[in-house]
């Protein structure tokens, strides 16, 4: 997927677990901003937030790929939830300076982000990706209560091969899902499958697209 036709401004913002990072990527009559956080093994590199960079501005939703502290210091692994909260919170003022409705996203544990504070600070809506309901292997585990809690209008993108939770293993409740047939927790496709890396982003970036477009 290659990077979106748009003009790229990297902000840097002081949050209290240290300094965070925005990636803007606007769009030229935008409507609303969708604020998307990495998950603990990853950065913004992740295909599925590269793919949703590249596709939004152009159905006018600027993109704002948000790098939490911890990844701009270079660690290796992720804080705790609560550290990750705060850095959160302590970017959303940046997120909401251009004065648009942000839809608070993310991928993995920055879906649990998401879904944890957006009640809490007025996001629009809340787009989790490969939402980790549980960790591999130990469904008694489960995150529901984070995703059931947000309190906002959720979408959930998630693969259909995830060991952190496939689709049918999602409890009901007031969001709707939307799977990646065969698709692991990064959205990679196995060969066997017949789809390819693009069709794939596409089924999520069409999902994405759709649903923003029902927003009120």
């Amino acid at each position: 997927m290659s990077p979106a036709e748009t003009t790229r401004t990297v902000e840097t913002v002081d949050t209290t677990p240290g300094p965070a990072r925005i990636t803007w990527l606007p769009a030229r009559r935008s409507r609303l901003v969708l604020a998307v956080g990495h998950g603990a093994g990853g950065g913004i590199e992740a295909r599925d937030l590269r793919a949703l960079a590249a596709v939004l501005p152009a159905h006018g939703v600027s993109v704002a790929l948000v790098e939490q502290p911890w990844r701009v210091a270079g660690k290796k692994l992720a804080p705790a939830p609560k550290t990750l909260d705060a850095g959160w919170r302590d970017l959303w003022p940046a997120l909401t300076a251009p004065g648009l409705p942000v839809v608070a996203g993310g991928r993995s544990a920055g879906a649990r982000v998401a879904c944890r504070t957006a009640a809490g600070l007025g996001a629009h809506a809340v787009l989790a990706l490969s939402f980790p309901l549980h960790p591999p292997g130990k469904p008694e585990r489960s995150r529901e209560d984070e995703l059931l809690g947000s309190g906002v209008p959720t979408l959930v993108v998630q693969g259909g091969n995830d060991p952190f939770g496939r689709p049918a293993e999602f409890p009901p409740g007031q969001y709707e899902i939307t799977e990646v047939p065969y698709a692991d927790h990064g959205f990679s496709v196995p060969k066997r499958s017949g789809l390819t890396e693009d069709q794939a982003m596409g089924m999520l970036t069409d999902a994405v697209v759709r649903w923003l477009d029902r927003l009120p």
